[in-house]
């Protein structure tokens, strides 16, 4: 498998630079086409107007966000317009209600989402719906990019989060065609179970398959240090160079997270890295 059609979805002018970016950078080096969505989002509901509300407030909150839409792509437009690659561009005016069923269906036609970081200061709430919409309605893996963007050297040393799970595993199986090429891949296991079908070699199944697609895997098996793992998985990223993150997303709740944390959720928020994600 390789990523052919990469998108991307934008709905803030501030966040247009960084995903953009390294959208037109891995579009290039993968010799695909890249797809970006402009978003006008109307952040009202028709529940929160009085009964018998005049249309004319429903169709002004609609322009808006057209106008929005229209001025993203005319940036977008005349960024891409400079590049050598192929590329489309197209708008969408969607209340927040509507935008996951929306976001989900061009996701689902994707190999892969780029999205920015979606709890940056200042960014909006649609920022993190976009992600989740595109990881669960559309089924698509997503890289997250930090604010720093992707650098020149990502994919060379990739860290795997690895935990059992079906998401960790679906996040390897997508991140495949980026591990092959890796010259190095740390598969990172935090405090393994002292029951299960691992116990007696922690990531040694994962290791033959990757070893098998000609990937070159070594297990660093780590002790729970600190009260999240995400903050282990950043140390270990950091102290050893990686420069991309492979994990499952949401092997908890949405919900659950939202309220009470999560890995994947406090992984965004740390990020100092790109992190490729799956659910």
């Amino acid at each position: 498998m390789a990523y052919k059609t990469l998108a991307t979805f934008i709905s803030d002018p501030d966040s247009v630079a960084p995903a953009l970016e390294a959208s037109v950078a891995l579009a290039r080096r993968e010799d695909a086409h890249l797809d970006v969505c402009c978003l006008g989002v109307d952040h009202t509901q028709p529940g929160h107007f009085y009964a018998g509300a005049p249309a004319m407030i429903y169709q002004e909150t609609l322009d808006r966000a057209r106008e929005e839409a229209e001025e993203l792509e005319a940036e977008v437009r005349k960024r891409l317009g400079r590049e050598d690659i192929r590329w489309g561009v197209e708008t969408a005016v969607v209340q927040l209600g509507g935008l996951s069923s929306l976001v989900g269906l061009r996701a689902r036609f994707s190999d892969l989402v780029i999205q920015p970081k979606p709890y940056e200061k200042g960014r909006p709430t649609d920022a993190e719906a976009i992600v989740e919409a595109a990881l669960f309605d559309g089924q698509a893996p997503v890289l997250i990019v930090p604010e720093a963007g992707i650098g020149d050297t990502l994919g060379q040393r990739i860290t795997v989060a690895w935990n059992q799970s079906d998401e960790a595993l679906s996040a390897v199986r997508r991140a495949l065609p980026l591990l092959v090429a890796a010259e190095h891949v740390d598969i990172v296991i935090i405090d393994p179970p002292a029951q299960g079908p691992e116990r007696s070699d922690p990531g040694g199944l994962l290791t033959q398959m990757l070893t098998r697609h000609g990937v070159r895997a070594e297990v660093s098996v780590l002790a729970r240090t600190m009260p999240k793992i995400s903050e282990i998985l950043q140390r270990h990223v950091r102290e050893h160079g990686s420069d991309m993150l492979v994990m499952g997303a949401y092997g908890h709740s949405r919900f659950r997270e939202a309220i009470l944390g999560g890995a994947t959720r406090n992984m965004l928020e740390l990020a100092e890295t790109p992190v490729f994600m799956a659910h």
